[in-house]
């Protein structure tokens, strides 16, 4: 009998002893999903769907990735605001960010007309561009850690199979889930907006010739480049709006192969020394040549931003989805075309932070 009762005390001991085991494994794998080796941290998440789609049927979650430094926080607030009121899709914003500015941008979500919003943030750690980025050591300060955000899709909305990415410098004007909707070719893992689209965007780099062309950000004088074969006139394309197969992606381990072309020009320079544009997209324009699709060009009207003048009329611009303030004239910060167009979706910052500048500056950097 003695014998009896103590297997059946071990016989439970070990049954309790299994069911608290599976519970910690399962413990430890939402643990291991809510973090990675990227140093990409969730602090912030909204998930409840709105009364209006759950009466819908509305649940197919639309992924939008923006990145959120502190002094152009004000840029994608009106962002995504643009975004928020043109759809009634199941939008989900996932906002990139340093550690620094977490609380003030929760203080703008949380106190204004955006408080519903469905958003994630995530805090971008810049140790993971260490040897990936040239940086000199009297002009550390320009380095901006966000602007590659764009390179770890997969790692910032990890259970996503589609995401779009915008630049804080845009306004959308229709609805997003048509760009969402863009459609990829098979084995393409992006679709961006070709420079050569339009004929306003002929503006040559002195001694780059056209900076629209491949020539314009990389040196093809480098023995790395020319092997690649890729001819230098070739049309570039805009990395500030693009939408991404994130299944794809991760097949084709596109951010190792980013990383990789980031890391050689450590080593041997091979971006072009009068480089047009952000350095984020030489590394883009390697690893997506000729293996990307195109989305319509007016989901990407840029180059606001470039001078103060307007390049475009006003019912081009009423008729446009998405413009894009790319260039030095950010409307927040400077003289910039149709700034009153931003300045609708703008939400004025609760703690005073913000403010908007109608004057030159040189704060202000283009991306």
């Amino acid at each position: 009998v003695n014998i009896s009762i103590l297997i059946v005390a071990v016989v439970i001991f070990l049954l309790v002893l299994h069911h608290n085991f599976l519970g910690l494994s399962d413990f430890l794998k939402r643990e291991l999903s809510d973090s990675n080796s990227l140093g990409l941290q969730p602090i912030d998440f909204i998930p409840v769907v709105p009364q209006r789609l759950a009466d819908e049927g509305t649940d197919k979650e639309i992924s939008v990735v923006i990145a959120a430094s502190d002094e152009r926080l004000g840029g994608a607030i009106a962002a995504m605001n643009s975004i928020y009121h043109h759809t009634r899709s199941n939008v989900v914003f996932h906002i990139v960010t340093l550690n620094d500015t977490v609380d003030h941008l929760r203080l703008w979500l949380s106190n204004t007309a955006l408080k519903n919003l469905r958003y994630r943030i995530l805090d971008f750690d810049p140790c993971v561009l260490e040897g990936k980025v040239q940086v000199d050591p009297q002009k550390a300060d320009t380095l901006k850690p966000l602007t590659f955000a764009r390179f770890y899709l997969p790692s910032l909305v990890p259970h996503a199979e589609k995401a779009i990415y915008v630049d804080d410098d845009v306004i959308v004007q229709d609805d997003i889930l048509e760009l969402y909707n863009t459609p990829l070719k098979p084995g393409h893992a992006a679709a961006f907006s070709d420079d050569c689209d339009s004929t306003t965007n002929k503006v040559a780099v002195r001694g780059a010739g056209n900076q629209y062309n491949y020539i314009g950000f990389l040196d093809y004088k480098k023995e790395t480049i020319r092997k690649l074969a890729m001819k230098a006139n070739t049309c570039s394309f805009n990395p500030g709006v693009f939408v991404a197969n994130l299944t794809e992606w991760k097949l084709q381990n596109i951010t190792k192969q980013l990383e990789k072309w980031m890391a050689l020009n450590v080593a041997e320079e091979i971006y072009s020394r009068t480089l047009a544009g952000s350095i984020t997209t030489p590394p883009l324009l390697i690893v997506f040549y000729k293996q990307h699709s195109s989305i319509d060009p007016m989901w990407n009207v840029r180059h606001l931003g470039s001078s103060a003048g307007k390049r475009y009329s006003p019912q081009f611009v009423k008729a446009a989805k998405l413009l894009h303030w790319n260039g030095h004239f950010k409307p927040w910060g400077r003289t910039a075309s149709y700034a009153e167009v931003w300045e609708k979706w703008y939400v004025p910052d609760p703690t005073g932070k913000f403010s908007l500048i109608r004057r030159h500056s040189e704060a202000y950097e283009a991306k």
